[in-house]
């Protein structure tokens, strides 16, 4: 897809600010400082610009995009926990447009049971401002509630912690691997282009490798794939003022026995930019998303390591269908049967395998708190992980 010139300028801008912290590193950088760069450096990553995200003008849809049912589910799950606590918060963690908060906010002010404060951790100044404009359109009553935050709260606070499609844009390290040794996957230059080069893994890289290649029944030669060093650590930052709730992750990926399969044999990064897919990071830098799949098992671990219990996993399809998708639906619509025919296609595309239904997963850890979880009961999938 051709650029316009304000596009073509901030690639090009972003392009030449990855090669400067390349060339003062060397002419390497790992892979995972390239794709935090190109998502955070300020400014120019993609997270840091102005361009839209979201939604049909943007680069990728998010359920909240897709149906308001998303967000009134979720509320649900919220009220089930936001009844068994004094004065609880809520947290979420990268809102992205703020229509999930919005939805969130109504339907928990239907229920009665909004709760004290709603915190946004958003890194994205123009997001923020997206954000506040459209909880000013659709919530004024209720703005004073919410507030955006930096970096996650000091002071321990009761509630919820939040996270929809936000995991699948942690920077994550590539590798390949190999019968003599692994390699690392990092980028340099070639003919003033971005490329990949590799380079010897350390022993750390090697050792997580190693675990990996048992978990998914070991790989054939030159198999390349990804992982994220910075799960464990990035949730618990997030998650450790939690004193007594729940923290609930929306995102699409596997368990790792599954994600590391042989015949997944070049990982799972993706890039979206406008609605359309490729597997070319170097491209349209600073203007595409850059992703990879969640290895839920990694989740689940970092679970333990930050004090919390695993208490379910799920696919979203089963999520939604375990707090009610239906009956909020019917609710949705009144008696305008075309709003409902309209909000039960949105559903499926919410709940359906080929859709969102499957490929999406949900997962809940509780702290102090023994409630029974609606959206996890239906299936559960702890014992895959």
């Amino acid at each position: 897809m051709m650029l316009d010139e304000a596009q073509a300028e901030h690639s090009a801008l972003a392009h030449h600010y990855l090669a400067e912290r390349m060339a003062a590193a060397g002419g390497w950088l790992s892979f995972e400082q390239f794709m935090e760069l190109a998502l955070y450096a300020p400014g120019l990553g993609y997270y840091s610009g102005g361009a839209q995200k979201l939604g049909a003008g943007g680069d990728f849809t998010t359920a909240p995009e897709i149906s308001s049912l998303f967000g009134r589910c979720v509320a649900l799950q919220c009220a089930d926990v936001l009844r068994a606590l004094h004065a609880p918060s809520i947290l979420e963690i990268g809102a992205g447009s703020g229509r999930l908060a919005a939805d969130i906010l109504a339907r928990l002010e239907g229920l009665g049971q909004l709760p004290e404060n709603y915190w946004i951790l958003e890194v994205s100044a123009d997001l923020r401002e997206r954000q506040r404009a459209l909880l000013q359109e659709r919530l004024p009553h209720l703005l004073e509630r919410v507030g955006w935050l930096d970096r996650p709260p000091d002071a321990p606070f009761d509630g919820i912690v939040l996270a929809n499609e936000v995991l699948d844009a942690l920077p994550v390290a590539r590798f390949r691997w190999r019968a003599s040794g692994v390699d690392e996957l990092g980028v340099g230059i070639d003919d003033g282009n971005f490329a990949w080069v590799a380079r010897p893994a350390n022993a750390a890289m090697v050792q997580a490798c190693r675990r990996l290649y048992e978990a998914g029944g070991g790989w054939d030669e030159g198999y390349v794939s990804e992982y994220c060093p910075r799960t464990a650590a990035w949730t618990r930052a997030v998650t450790q003022s939690l004193r007594t709730g729940a923290v609930l992750w929306f995102d699409y990926g596997l368990p790792r026995a599954a994600y590391y399969l042989p015949e997944r044999h070049d990982g799972t990064l993706v890039c979206h930019y406008r609605h359309r897919v490729s597997g070319d990071p170097f491209v349209n830098v600073g203007l595409q998303d850059i992703t990879a799949w969640v290895d839920f098992t990694l989740l689940a671990e970092a679970s333990r390591e930050a004090g919390f219990e695993l208490a379910g996993f799920t696919t979203q399809a089963h999520f939604l269908a375990g707090v009610g998708i239906d009956q909020e639906m019917r609710l949705a619509a009144g008696e305008d049967e075309n709003r409902f025919a309209r909000l039960a296609q949105q559903a499926r595309q919410l709940m359906l395998p080929g859709e969102m239904g499957e490929r999406f997963k949900a997962m809940v850890w509780l702290r102090g708190l023994e409630i029974p979880l609606a959206g996890f009961e239906l299936l559960d999938l702890r014992h895959t992980l």
